[in-house]
């Protein structure tokens, strides 16, 4: 694992949360969790899909409890999970009857390793309380964590109408931004605050204020790390889709990051047709990787092109590399120490190619158009030996396997 940046700002000081083996908070690393999209009753495919998710590095998955037959489904997933030998704890997401699951479902409540609560839907008049307490003793009777996730889209209109209220009386009134952004942190603390009268201590709760825009997510979180010391959860309500999700997301986390802020993390992309869900998963990684907060697989520094590569040798060699040692990391993980920091350059010709490679552990510099039909391999910043020919990509592979094998050393056991 890598230690931050000189330039990033010192993690903030939170209070730590264990969740199932995981210590979120107290400026542990930040950890990464996504969200299934199963119905959470399909046993088996959510199970697939929760085992996915935790080898392509969540270190928490989410799943929807929403009804009497995913809560039963639980443990079952739970179960299924330890069969497949995917060690991930389960967060449910409770709205609205989260209260009453929990109940009926036990077996459930003891099987997630933490419950999400929405203190926007979860009662209403005078059962809001009544439900939140039922779910707080819940947690308490399985010495279970909550994160109390506020959203800007459920709200608690109670508590906007009285802030409302209480805005008509001051002399310089807020905007109405300023005021649903304050209602969003009331709720989130007022929450935990009540929490905590109930008996759960500050080692068993986390927070989040959710909404959809960059430059609202930065103004709540600023706001509320100054005012409390709970472990936060960050993340964009609705990202969206492809590269605007993707930058919507590394553009409100990484202010937010390089401000110290922020416990544990998630990527809300919406998948395109057909994409894996993990892509959420790997961009939340490549996010901290980038940062230079965490490491988790060997990142390629590849080339961008110009007029000199109108080949797409280096483009397709490239993104071989980075698909095979994402492939290779859940193995490497087991057997050696500290693969993941290993820094690798494809580089498309003569300009930077060489001088880049060198600066890697190990980099190539493949020709550009004109040059001479040969790439130089360049290990630990000194040229090792020159490629030719046609199957470059597979020896280039090989190099790789053979510098793991002899450079880290083997976990004991491994």
């Amino acid at each position: 694992m890598t230690s931050p940046t000189d330039s990033a700002h010192p993690r903030r000081a939170s209070v730590a949360v264990r969740v199932g083996g995981t210590v979120v908070g107290n400026r542990e690393p930040v950890v990464v969790q996504s969200m299934t999209n199963t119905d959470t009753a399909d046993v088996v495919g959510t199970a697939r899909q929760v085992a996915e998710l935790a080898r392509s590095g969540s270190e928490f998955v989410r799943v929807t409890v929403n009804n009497p037959e995913s809560a039963s489904a639980i443990p079952k997933i739970r179960d299924r999970l330890a069969m497949m030998g995917a060690d991930v704890p389960l967060i449910g997401d409770f709205h609205y009857n989260g209260h009453q699951l929990l109940a009926d479902e036990p077996a459930a409540a003891e099987a997630l390793a933490k419950y999400r609560i929405n203190p926007g839907n979860v009662g209403f008049g005078r059962k809001k309380d009544s439900q939140f307490s039922a779910i707080i003793d819940t947690a308490l009777r399985f010495a279970k964590p909550v994160r109390i996730g506020a959203n800007w889209g459920s709200l608690d209109q109670t508590m906007v109408a009285t802030l409302m209220d209480e805005n008509h009386t001051r002399p310089e009134p807020w905007s109405a931004a300023h005021v649903a952004r304050e209602a969003l942190i009331r709720s989130a603390l007022d929450s935990a605050a009540r929490a905590e009268e109930l008996g759960m201590s500050r080692e068993q709760i986390i927070l989040s204020c959710k909404v959809s825009g960059v430059q609202e997510l930065i103004s709540v979180y600023r706001d509320l790390a100054a005012r409390c010391d709970y472990a936060l959860h960050l993340g964009l309500t609705e990202a969206g889709m492809g590269s605007k999700g993707i930058v919507a997301s590394t553009a409100a986390l990484g202010v937010l990051l390089q401000e110290g802020i922020g416990d544990t993390i998630r990527i809300s992309l919406t998948p395109e047709p057909g994409e894996s869900r993990t892509r959420e998963v790997i961009v939340a990684q490549e996010l901290l990787q980038t940062m230079g907060l965490r490491a988790f697989t060997p990142l390629v520094t590849a080339c961008p092109g110009c007029g000199r590569t109108t080949s797409t040798l280096f483009q397709e060699l490239a993104q071989s590399v980075q698909s095979h040692v994402r492939e290779k990391m859940p193995e490497w993980r087991i057997k050696y120490d500290g693969v993941e920091n290993m820094t690798l350059a494809v580089m498309g010709c003569i300009v930077n190619g060489p001088g880049e490679s060198k600066h890697a552990d190990i980099g190539i510099s493949l020709p550009g158009t004109g040059e001479s039909p040969a790439a130089p391999v360049f290990i630990d910043g000194q040229k090792a030996m020159t490629l030719r020919g046609d199957n470059i990509a597979l020896e280039f592979i090989d190099v790789i396997e053979t510098y793991v094998a002899r450079k880290y050393a083997a976990r004991s056991g491994g």
